[in-house]
């Protein structure tokens, strides 16, 4: 059995959540393979709201196991709340939910160095989620972090003291108050909350579960142009978004990836600082925001808003050897009389058809214009009742990136959703 993912192509917030939910009934399990709380998926069903940050979106599904991967850094106390508001509606909670003894820690002092780095930034701030990511990464890489197996060492404790001290060594270089210990016996608690969980060797598990052919799908987090490596450095998330992360942050071969689903807005969006070639200061990017309810799930930050850019989708597509499409949010560009999409890039005078290494610089998006659709979508359940500008909007995208867009989202429920 092959291991299918499902990823963002875009700057994260593209309903990821949502179209997982979707496809978890295909699936045994489904995997978190990368990133943390900075991640916020947001499921909708039986006119209830969930916002998942650490645990996979499959999570509601009663017979659908729910895999923490190694590449995941948890915080024990965003995990024990995100527990304390879903354990109601998530089915048997203890035997569906697994972790990887590989997953790292985010500590308390991770988040307040956080902080402190993104405060003395300045005008040049990232725009980080200040939820301990990028320091717990650091960690990682430089050898010094905590994973969620030490948890089970005797010498836990000692091991834990010892990082901390190095984090407060760090931030006397800072000009920056903070108060460490009304976070410290909340993260004990919450250590605690995750040792009451199966605590697993999920490369093994996850292979093994491969090889008795269940069916596994991979559940990125952020989005393709967040990635640390390709995306709009260094205005990225600290972990790899791509599906190659998914080899790294569950230990699958190369060999053994199957789908590969892509899903975009029907237009973008952006929280936080850094370059947005199609950002719109007028009336249209205000009416995005609005209709779509562009607010980050896990900051509460108002999202920027633009017309689609094809010229990033499709470098993506590249990245990711994406095999199909989901589009999302195209009931938010009803009523719109005209319709842009991002085509290619003017550069220094030149036009040009990728995205370049100075992204940073000043890029005016080229675009093409189609006519809009003045229904309301949000009810419809098949194909052929879309309009029909709707549908050449679609035909247009599937042709410039070479790739079908199978499930069209038109609504945030579950059942709103049209699959092709």
């Amino acid at each position: 059995m092959k291991l299918d993912i499902l990823l963002g192509l875009q700057w994260g917030d593209e309903g990821k959540g949502k179209i997982v939910d979707v496809l978890s009934p295909k699936y045994e399990a489904i995997a978190r393979f990368q990133g943390g709380p900075n991640a916020g998926h947001t499921l909708i069903f039986n006119n209830q709201k969930f916002v998942l940050h650490t645990i996979p979106s499959g999570v509601f599904r009663a017979d659908t196991e729910n895999i923490i991967g190694n590449g995941v850094v948890i915080d024990p106390i965003i995990f024990s709340k995100e527990i304390e508001q879903i354990e109601k509606d998530a089915s048997d909670l203890k035997n569906n939910l697994l972790i990887s003894k590989k997953a790292h820690l985010i500590l308390p002092t991770h988040r307040i160095l956080d902080a402190a780095q993104e405060a003395a930034k300045g005008k040049d701030k990232i725009g980080s989620t200040l939820k301990g990511i990028s320091p717990t990464y650091t960690d990682k890489i430089s050898r010094n972090g905590l994973r969620v197996g030490d948890i089970l060492s005797p010498n836990f404790k000692e091991k834990y003291n010892r990082l901390v001290e190095k984090h407060k060594k760090q931030l006397k270089s800072f000009d920056f108050d903070y108060n460490f210990d009304e976070f410290e016996k909340g993260w004990f608690d919450g250590i605690e909350l995750i040792k009451s969980f199966k605590i697993i060797d999920s490369e093994i598990y996850v292979n093994n579960t491969l090889n008795n052919e269940k069916a596994i799908l991979a559940e990125g987090a952020q989005g393709t142009l967040l990635d640390i490596e390709f995306g709009s450095y260094p205005f990225v998330t600290s972990s790899n978004t791509i599906a190659a992360g998914a080899c790294t942050g569950l230990g699958v071969a190369p060999n053994k990836i199957g789908e590969v689903f892509g899903i975009f807005k029907a237009y973008c969006t952006r929280v936080g600082s850094g370059p947005f070639p199609t950002e719109l200061f007028d009336e249209d990017g205000k009416r995005m925001q609005d209709v779509g309810n562009e607010f980050g799930a896990t900051t509460g930050r108002p999202r920027r808003c633009g017309w689609l850019d094809l010229v990033a989708i499709k470098y993506s597509i590249m990245l990711n050897g994406v095999t199909q499409l989901v589009i999302t949010k195209a009931d938010v560009l009803s009523g719109f009389d005209t319709i842009k999409i991002a085509t290619s890039y003017k550069v220094n005078g030149e036009e040009i058809d990728y995205l370049p290494y100075e992204i940073n610089e000043k890029i005016e998006p080229i675009y093409t214009e189609l006519r809009g659709w003045q229904n309301d979508i949000s009810e419809i359940k098949s194909l052929s009742e879309l309009p029909t500008n709707l549908k050449i909007y679609l035909q247009f995208i599937e042709k410039f990136v070479g790739v079908p867009i199978k499930f069209i989202s038109v609504g945030p429920d579950r059942e709103a959703m049209i699959v092709k």
